[in-house]
């Protein structure tokens, strides 16, 4: 079986966590997990990083941050995963779904003034498989009706809007490092505050609701509970595996992009005869290769092609489900139809994708997605 993920390793994790190990401390703000977030914020010129054990609590964090209150309306995508919206509903939060685009999963940024009242607090803003949002329209709804951007970046490292990195536009910026990302420590993310006002703020999330950073840094002469918090950090260990997958990121990206242009170019064929619709990557974004996917022409053919691959020993899988059509959400959503995300959640396969696919495997893959095909009709001339 060809899987859909294998997470990569690039030789040094071993090491890397031996000497994290010799330290003989493995939890707290250690200088493993500095380094790590040095390392992002000099890359990627972030202007702070704070280190998290997964992407779900950097978004939890953002909400706090943001002083999320009950009754308070946050506007994000339909088409994402739960934790998006999670993060929110856990802080009393009305959860304002917008439909995806019709050429691509992200939101449609067109729909979402209509939907601004005078409760909404923040913008969510997802970019799907790395591609950014068009943040020309998010910013000047930001400062037209003074909102939060947060930016859900699980899948964006390494992305860009026109020469501005993903995660550096909003106010605050949330990361996954999963194993399924591009790079990652098994279980891991970071938030990035771009709002200078925010980050005192995010350093008492962070350390449980205390000032215990500023008491290390001899501002205060105790720490004390001083708000709300999360024990949000990582150990030394995970924080040591990623900085070996940092130091090889753009050996990782190459290769990505390599697959998932190839991927493109050999289906290619199949969007020209209308069968199916593939990626498409708008000019002011770029590609990290996070996902190839592309869409199907309904859902019974995406399960027959899924259950095809899957006896010819390729993993492909389906992605998420529209959140605002959810068992959980489904009564609390204002009954607008969001066809696109329905849509998308209906019908997107994506295929495998990961370091060590091979040009035998990914040529195998190409050649049974064409002979599905091939059995069914052609669409346009």
């Amino acid at each position: 079986m060809i899987p859909f993920n294998k997470p990569y390793y690039s030789g040094n994790e071993k090491r890397y966590i031996v000497k994290a190990m010799e330290t003989k401390i493995l939890t707290g703000d250690m200088s493993m997990i500095r380094d790590c977030e040095s390392f992002l914020e000099k890359k990627y010129r972030f202007p702070k990083v704070f280190l998290t054990n997964s992407c779900t609590m950097a978004l939890e964090m953002s909400a706090l941050i943001a002083d999320i209150q009950p009754g308070d309306e946050v506007i994000m995508p339909s088409y994402t995963y739960v934790s998006t919206a999670n993060a929110f509903a856990l802080r009393g939060a009305k959860i304002v779904f917008v439909d995806s685009k019709n050429d691509h999963p992200n939101m449609d940024e067109g729909q979402i003034e209509k939907l601004i009242t005078p409760n909404t607090k923040a913008i969510v803003a997802v970019h799907y498989a790395g591609v950014s949002c068009d943040f020309s329209i998010l910013r000047s709804l930001a400062k037209k009706y003074n909102l939060l951007i947060i930016e859900d970046a699980a899948q964006g490292i390494n992305s860009f809007y026109n020469e501005l990195s993903i995660g550096t536009i909003g106010d605050i910026a949330c990361f996954s490092f999963h194993e399924t990302k591009n790079i990652h420590c098994g279980e891991g993310g970071f938030i990035v505050l771009n709002n200078p006002r925010l980050i005192t703020k995010a350093e008492t999330v962070r350390n449980k609701g205390t000032n215990r950073s500023a008491f290390v840094r001899g501002e205060v002469a105790k720490y004390e509970w001083v708000g709300l918090g999360f024990s949000s950090m990582p150990s030394a260990i995970a924080a040591a595996f990623l900085y070996a997958q940092l130091e090889q990121i753009e050996k990782v990206q190459k290769r990505r992009l390599n697959l998932w242009n190839t991927y493109y170019k050999k289906l290619k064929v199949l969007q020209e005869k209308g069968q199916i619709r593939l990626p498409s990557i708008p000019e002011y974004a770029s590609n990290n290769a996070h996902i190839f996917y592309f869409v199907c022409n309904s859902a019974n053919e995406r399960n027959d092609l899924i259950r095809f691959l899957k006896t010819n020993a390729i993993q492909a899988v389906f992605h998420y489900q529209s959140l605002h059509a959810s068992p959980f959400y489904k009564l609390k959503h204002d009954g607008r139809s969001l066809d696109n995300a329905d849509r998308y959640s209906a019908c997107l396969v994506r295929l495998p994708l990961f370091f060590e696919l091979t040009k035998t495997e990914q040529d195998y893959i190409c050649e049974k997605v064409i002979e599905f095909y091939s059995n069914l009709p052609i669409l346009v001339d």
